[in-house]
């Protein structure tokens, strides 16, 4: 039972790492950090987004992502909003140039898009099926807060 144990938790692992280096290349060619890179992600998908709602979505506390919000802002890849509506919050946008930046790296001729491209080559019901084993494991792996 140990032996499989171990198996399941090395998988995951591997899993985790290869998708972690694919990410890591890709930020490395344009300058950028791992968590940048996702931060850029996350923004460009939820445009208006506060520092609370991103740092949930990138399961990160808000003064770690508060500074890589701070030197995306530094390289003019993202600016902070104060709308009028509500002066005490602050959006944050992708400027021209972090559009610009996402764009190069999330391509056709991206290596993690045609990596991922390759997996969603899978049956659908292959796919289905690991999702719904993601979402159990999960389930059994998470720990209920109180």
């Amino acid at each position: 039972m140990v032996e499989f144990n171990n198996q399941l938790l090395d998988s995951f692992s591997e899993i985790n790492k290869a998708i972690y280096k694919l990410l890591k290349k890709e930020a490395d060619q344009h300058g950028i950090t791992v968590v940048q890179l996702k931060a850029l992600y996350r923004i460009s998908s939820s445009p208006n987004i506060g520092l609370g709602e991103l740092s949930e979505k990138l399961r990160l506390t808000n003064s770690t992502v508060s500074g890589v919000i701070d030197r995306l802002v530094q390289h003019e890849l993202v600016e902070r909003v104060i709308p009028p509506e509500n002066r005490r919050s602050v959006l944050i946008h992708l400027t021209d140039k972090g559009q610009e930046l996402l764009e190069g790296i999330i391509n056709e001729d991206s290596l993690i898009i045609k990596k991922i491209k390759y997996v969603m080559e899978l049956p659908e019901e292959e796919i289905q099926h690991l999702m719904r084993l993601h979402r159990l494991v999960l389930s059994k792996l998470t720990i209920e807060e109180e």
